[in-house]
């Protein structure tokens, strides 16, 4: 199965694209990275990863904290080994490669956020992101719910578990 094929990333690419949810893109692709033997900060769902929590911290107006993420992005995208050449089909890279350039010089600029698109090509592609975009339960684009995700989740878990280790020295 091509890496673009699976579930969590053709999530990925409904909620980067759809309703720019950067925080949950963000997550599912967390989780799939992470589902990778022998996973590394090489390897390069990261710069996906960082490229979402770059646009997230930039719709936010976190500029300084969008350019160094979308800039950790750039390097990666720009870096990938050949053994990843994989992770160059199905999309439009070197539009991706020029749009998060662009973003980077908007970013730096100081300009307001303005949205990108990960241009998909692939027929097959194309068609597992319609499908899980209508078993998903989008929050709207734009919304102050998706804008402010990390602040409006339940935090609860998180929260006990740091308790729980400052309690215990670490």
């Amino acid at each position: 199965m091509h890496p673009y094929f699976h579930p969590l990333f053709v999530e990925f690419l409904v909620y980067f694209n759809d309703n720019q949810d950067y925080f949950e893109g963000h997550e599912v692709l967390e989780e799939y990275w992470k589902s990778i033997p022998g996973y590394s900060k090489s390897h390069p769902l990261t710069a996906y990863i960082l490229l979402s929590t770059g646009m997230y911290h930039w719709r936010r107006g976190n500029l300084n904290g969008a350019f160094r993420t979308i800039d950790k992005a750039l390097q990666r995208f720009n870096s990938l080994s050949p053994i990843y050449d994989e992770y160059k089909e199905m999309i439009e890279f070197d539009r991706l490669l020029l749009d998060v350039e662009l973003a980077k010089k908007e970013i730096s600029s100081g300009h307001s956020f303005c949205a990108i698109e990960i241009v998909i090509q692939a027929h097959q592609l194309i068609e597992l992101v319609h499908f899980a975009k209508q078993k998903l339960i989008l929050l709207p684009a734009g919304s102050e719910d998706v804008i402010h995700k990390h602040m409006r989740r339940d935090r609860s878990d998180i929260l006990k578990l740091r308790n729980e280790k400052k309690k215990s020295g670490h």
